[in-house]
């Protein structure tokens, strides 16, 4: 089947798994705080020595950026700051008595929002209340998200005292016309130098954030980009696919659908950035990511070591993940949780001394097995399928399409994705979703997978 017909086939609403059961099919009448304060206990006994990874949300913006989908909260007073930091710095201590001792941190990510709002002072002071109470293992690795409008010196260099090694700037687009319509405007040279500025203190990873199939993009203005990313050599590249969702983000109704490229034109868009990737020396990883040939995500992919989670993929693999800060999602690998939204909501919450906590899931032995194929597939491009599992047939009849159109090759009790079904990861997924298979909704609440 000629690729332009595959686009047409699966360009469907489906989930992007960072998690399985994904969020809109939590199962949220079965889940209590006791439950899984009592999940995080197991999973942190179970894995201890290996440590835990940290994601610390700071909301906080200065302005707008119409295609993003993130919990955010825009203002330019920064005197939001303090207390802020405050409640989840007394969050974290809440979490330190539940685990019952200096829990050993293999990995911390500041996300946002932009965590580069926060002055360096505050962020010091972030990063000097986690670690106070923590065991900061050797070889922990510690991430965060700038804006390169606002990532100064003083930033990287207190970030870098803190332990910071890894650095991810939100670039999308550096066409003015896309630009202007999404609201997120920086120049190449911004990129350069807060680049520049990273490597020279010895930050060893650089990311760049970018997005294909934005309002007003063209052929053009991706090659262009993708020719000037390519001049300053980040590490890492994530390669999204916007996500078209305005029933949730309304800052998305700055534009309509007749703005957005679609089908094979959004298509076209992907391949053409991802061609010019590979042929400068990047690699491919899982689904939406390229990395140079010298990269630990790189080595993790080869080794069958890559792990994804709600902060995207990584190469190292921590059982329990605790979110802090507003909308923040934690995980035990038995059970989600995810806080509240609402900034005003979550620091009443951390000043009654309640966890901010609104909803999670439990998972069942049946999530557990679907969750490690769903995970497999993302991770590894292969999963075994196993045998005597009561949805066996089900699965092996939604994946019997994919196999015909050469997406996936199945032998015995072994799945594999071809190298075509890389671009159909998410369609691939979704054959073992036994809860959206269930429950079909009945609107759209997924982005389409093309």
């Amino acid at each position: 089947m000629k690729s332009s017909d595959l686009t047409k086939k699966y360009n469907v609403a489906a989930p992007r798994y960072t998690s399985y059961p994904t969020v809109p099919y939590w199962d949220v009448e079965n889940w209590d705080q006791g439950k899984w304060f009592s999940s995080v206990r197991q999973s942190y006994n179970e894995s201890s020595e290996d440590g835990i990874s940290v994601y610390i949300h700071l909301p906080f913006c200065e302005n707008l950026c119409t295609y993003c989908g993130c919990t955010t909260r825009i203002t330019k007073n920064h005197a939001v700051e303090g207390p802020y930091i405050d409640a989840v710095l007394k969050e974290w201590q809440m979490y330190y008595r539940v685990l019952g001792g200096k829990p050993r941190i293999r990995e911390i990510h500041l996300g946002g929002g932009t965590p580069t709002f926060f002055s360096p002072a505050n962020l010091q002071r972030l990063m000097d209340g986690i670690r106070s109470n923590a065991i900061i293992l050797p070889e922990a690795e510690f991430s965060f998200e700038g804006h390169p409008t606002n990532t100064t010196p003083e930033h990287l260099k207190s970030l870098y005292d803190c332990g910071f090694r890894r650095i991810s700037l939100g670039i999308q687009d550096f066409d003015p016309l896309v630009q202007e319509i999404i609201n997120r405007r920086q120049t190449v040279e911004q990129v350069r130098d807060v680049t520049l500025a990273a490597r020279k203190l010895g930050y060893k990873s650089v990311n760049y954030d970018l997005i294909y199939g934005l309002p007003l993009q063209k052929l053009s203005s991706v090659e262009n980009t993708t020719a000037e990313v390519i001049k300053l050599k980040p590490d890492r590249i994530a390669y999204y696919s916007y996500a078209h969702v305005p029933w949730l983000k309304p800052g998305q109704r700055r534009f309509t659908e007749s703005d957005l490229p679609a089908g094979d034109e959004k298509r076209a868009l992907y391949e053409s950035g991802r061609d010019l990737l590979l042929h400068s020396g990047y690699c491919d990883i899982g689904m939406d990511h390229f990395a140079l040939k010298n990269d630990s995500l790189l080595a993790a992919a080869r080794a069958g070591r890559l792990h994804r989670n709600f902060m995207g993929y990584t190469h190292q693999y921590t059982k329990l993940s605790i979110g802090l800060g507003v909308s923040s999602i934690s995980d035990s690998w038995y059970a989600f949780a995810q806080n509240v939204k609402t900034v005003e909501t979550y620091l009443k919450n951390i000043a009654e001394n309640t966890f901010p906590l609104v909803k999670g899931h439990i998972l069942n032995q049946d999530d557990l097995v679907i969750r490690r194929i769903i995970l497999d597939i993302m991770c590894r491009g292969q999963a075994i399928l196993p045998p005597g599992n009561p949805q066996e047939f089900e699965f092996r009849e939604r994946l019997e399409s994919l196999e015909q159109d050469g997406l996936v090759e199945i032998s015995s009790n072994q799945l594999r994705v071809t190298p075509a079904g890389m671009a159909f990861l998410r369609n691939i997924c979704m054959c073992f979703d036994q809860k959206l298979w269930s429950n079909a909704p009945d609107s759209q609440i997924f982005s389409t997978a093309v």
